[in-house]
Formats: structure tokens, C-alpha cells, sequence
């Protein structure tokens, strides 16, 4: 049952993560405040990718 929720909130964190590199990767004309939160979002998320990752694992 912990598992399934662990495989589904990683699952949800990729979705994110993939919509914020398709968002950069689409726009042309990103501002500087725009790239610099676009990766401090996807740092956040790939942080806590890992930690749930580590948690599946024990």
C-alpha cells in the first residue's frame, strides 16, 4: 500500500518536472527570473524524486 503511494507521488513529480522542461524547451524569450525558477522548481523536484526513491528502496 506505501509503495503504491510512493509510485504515484514519483510519478506525479515527473509529470511536474516534465512540464517545466517542455515549458523552457517551447519558449523562445524566457526572462532571466524565468529560467532561474524554472530550475530552482526543478532542483525542488528532483530533491524529493530521490528522497521518495531512498524510501521505496527500505
Amino acid at each position: 500500500m506505501e509503495d503504491d503511494k510512493i509510485d504515484k507521488t514519483i510519478s506525479y513529480y515527473i509529470v511536474k518536472m516534465n512540464g517545466i522542461v517542455n515549458f523552457i524547451n517551447s519558449s523562445n524569450n524566457l526572462t532571466v527570473e524565468q529560467i532561474i525558477q524554472s530550475g530552482k522548481e526543478l532542483s525542488i523536484l528532483e530533491y524529493k524524486l530521490t528522497a521518495l526513491e531512498v524510501a521505496k528502496e527500505n
